[in-house]
């Protein structure tokens, strides 16, 4: 099977099961003509976090890793009236494309943005004690998985949901003995969730417009 294959049923699912959104079609177009990488999840994906945050009844979402605010539009949607998702993005460029998504997408009331690195970001929610949360996306850079997940556990309660992305890299994620930061990054996020006592995991490997690749998912205890 190939990827234009692959590409081909991610636009037969969108197209059967909730169609296209010019809202988000149109933060994709900003974030490519401000230049932004072209590595947001995927329409298909993007609804399957928004699906999990109904499922989860989540109020209060963090994410690390905004880009342009793609996902997040999707997860900030799944949330109630008073839900608030909390996002935090280390480029300040990426952030000012990502608010203006927001604004866009009528969601900034709900969307807390923080500017910085990550594990400072989280170190200051920590401080501020603003979990727990009710579901967790991690999706920033690979090597600091163990740490992003170490914070996620501490800004968690049972029952939080916590999502990895990038965790297959077209299938290196076997290869024990490499060096490339990203594959050793998903390498260890598989390492803590299943040395972690509280956390009950999985991994959904996907196929579609981003390639092959693929979510772990765990639940805390």
């Amino acid at each position: 099977m190939s990827k234009k294959i692959w590409a081909a049923v991610d636009d037969y699912i969108v197209d059967a099961l909730f169609g296209a959104d010019p809202a988000l079609d149109a933060v994709l177009a900003a974030n490519r003509d401000q230049g932004l990488p072209p590595i947001d999840v995927s329409p298909a994906q993007g609804k399957l976090l928004s699906l999990l945050a109904r499922i989860q009844g989540a109020k209060k979402v963090l994410e690390v890793g905004t880009l342009g605010g793609y996902s997040t539009i999707w997860m900030a949607r799944a949330l109630p009236a008073n839900g608030k998702i909390v996002t935090l993005e280390l480029d300040p460029h990426h952030a000012r494309v990502a608010q203006s998504n927001f604004e866009r997408a009528g969601v900034s009331e709900q969307v807390d943005l923080r500017i910085g690195p990550a594990l400072q970001s989280l170190a200051a929610l920590g401080a501020e004690n603003a979990g727990p949360f009710d579901l967790i996306f991690i999706d920033a850079d690979k090597p600091n998985n163990p740490n992003y997940l170490s914070w996620a556990m501490r800004l968690s309660r049972p029952g939080t949901v916590i999502i990895c992305d990038n965790v297959i890299r077209d299938g290196a994620v076997l290869d024990e003995g490499g060096h490339d930061a990203n594959v050793v990054g998903a390498r260890a996020a598989f390492s803590f969730i299943g040395a972690e006592k509280r956390l009950h995991g999985t991994a959904i490997q996907t196929v579609g417009a981003k390639g092959y690749d693929g979510f772990a998912i765990a639940i805390v205890e």
